[in-house]
């Protein structure tokens, strides 16, 4: 019976930087960042804690949920996975000992958590992954899941229970479809190898890590797991991922689904399309900051609210308890843009993106900045409800040639949908409680988001940041995020 157990906050993780190593930060609060000088490095960080809305009250406390950031000190190949475990570790590094990409390692590791991590992440959600080759070239995988074709936007009849969890609340899982496009671009090492590994840890077994533990009822950190359904469904898979969208795999899932009332057909599987896009990229500082772009929200956000910080000079101007009240304030600004995006193919957001990522749009946003007083949401321009944002697991990538991966997945809430389908062992999202939602909204209430309503084989909005960052050409930086719900 999978289950939600109660939140909780990561502890503070010191490690000292050696040559050739990361830096791996594991932050409960924002304290340690707020009372020095801020780099851009520094507040980079720090914004891709904030823009996934981390933010959890337990009475009269508070916390933050886990952070992880990988920053490029030397050349070197390595794998950072955000949610820390051993085996996926391995794994990625194995792939890139044999000769690998680092396209490789991210499947062959991505595949892994989606075993061992199934609360946060697998083959039943979708993902973004961000691509920096060695030459320059860049590419932003699309592997977000889609609304079924039998979905519509008035589904809920303002019902936000079947929104949120259950048979209705499926979307179409893209991540197997992602992984295998952009291994048959990058990849060197054979499919079936890079399945594997993912294939006998379900069979054979892996421990239940203390994070997975908080996740999970009636289980203790160290029980052995196994889900021998997922092992023969990746053990098909490993012969190629027609099983899954249009094979045996896809029509026993389909079954599953339609028995607890469901709507996703083996046709939703057959129509799903991996869209590769151009990332969105600014030189902020001297540095170049290659983001996702919509349906992500996160790297035009992240952009936007650097371009508004810089102006007041860094580190002066956004440290101490000043530069956390200007901070807030972009992040205000940032949110209530954010929500005039949607998916591409469906709305035109490129006039919304252009702003957010242009220095003069940052200018007037500045303006409207006091330093001794805040607003109400009117004041910054916040029309739209906001979507909350759930779990997500990270891998950070980068191979001896300095490949580099920023790849974050999903299967949205807890568990997903809470739904395991007993046939194939997939643990299946409920990523359709991330569309919005129409409402009978009276007085000063927010509207849901037009940009962000249900169509068939829409994607929804996603606050998912995954990030490379440049100095002088030379890659510095491979970040990501965890996000706890």
């Amino acid at each position: 019976m999978l289950s939600m157990a109660e939140e909780y906050t990561a502890p503070c993780e010191k490690k000292k930087l050696k040559k050739g190593s990361y830096l791996t930060c594991h932050m409960s609060s924002f304290l340690r960042l707020v009372r020095r000088k801020l780099t851009l490095c520094d507040l980079l960080l720090l914004l891709l804690l904030l823009l996934h809305l981390p933010y959890r009250r337990y009475g009269q406390s508070s916390c933050f949920s886990c952070f992880y950031c990988a920053l490029l000190l030397q050349a070197s190949a390595v794998v950072r996975v955000a949610q820390p475990n051993l085996d996926t570790k391995k794994i990625g590094i194995h792939a890139l000992r044999e000769g690998g990409h680092a396209v490789d390692a991210a499947v062959a590791a991505s595949l892994c958590l989606g075993v061992v991590s199934p609360a946060s992440s697998g083959i039943g959600g979708g993902a973004f992954m961000l691509i920096r080759l060695a030459g320059g070239e860049m590419q932003a995988y699309d592997m977000r899941e889609t609304a079924p074709i039998q979905a519509s936007e008035n589904m809920y009849d303002g019902n936000a229970t079947l929104q949120a969890s259950g048979s209705l609340s499926i979307a179409v899982p893209g991540e197997l479809a992602g992984l295998y496009k952009a291994w048959k671009q990058h990849g060197r090492l054979p499919w079936e190898r890079l399945v594997r590994p993912a294939e006998k840890l379900a069979r054979r077994g892996f421990k239940i890590s203390r994070y997975l533990r908080m996740q999970m009822e009636k289980t203790q950190s160290g029980d052995i797991c196994y889900n021998k359904k997922l092992a023969d469904t990746l053990r098909a898979v490993s012969k190629g991922v027609e099983a899954f969208y249009n094979g045996p795999i896809g029509f026993n899932l389909v079954r599953d689904i339609h028995k607890l009332g469901g709507m996703l057909t083996i046709e939703d599987l057959r129509r799903y399309k991996v869209r590769v896009r151009e990332p969105i990229i600014t030189n902020i500082l001297g540095y170049k900051i290659i983001g996702m772009p919509p349906p992500s929200s996160g790297g035009a956000s992240m952009i936007l609210i650097l371009n508004i910080l810089a102006q007041y000079g860094v580190p002066e101007g956004i440290s101490g308890p000043l530069g956390f009240h200007r901070l807030i304030e972009s992040l205000k600004h940032a949110f209530a843009v954010r929500m005039r995006l949607g998916d591409p193919d469906f709305v035109d957001v490129a006039q919304v993106v252009s702003d957010m990522i242009s220095l003069k749009f940052a200018q007037e946003l500045k303006k409207t900045i006091h330093d001794n007083m805040t607003f109400d949401p009117g004041h910054y321009g916040g029309r739209w409800n906001q979507v909350d944002d759930h779990g997500t697991s990270h891998l950070s990538i980068v191979d001896s040639e300095q490949n580099a991966v920023s790849m974050t997945s999903t299967v949205n809430s807890y568990f997903g949908a809470q739904i395991l389908s007993p046939s194939t062992g997939i643990v299946l999202n409920n990523e359709m409680s991330d569309f919005s939602m129409p409402e009978n909204n009276t007085g000063n209430v927010s509207l849901p988001a037009p940009s962000n309503f249900i169509r068939p084989g829409k994607r929804p909005l996603s606050s998912m940041t995954p990030t490379i960052v440049l100095k002088d050409e030379q890659l510095r930086g491979v970040v990501g995020k965890v996000e706890e719900p």
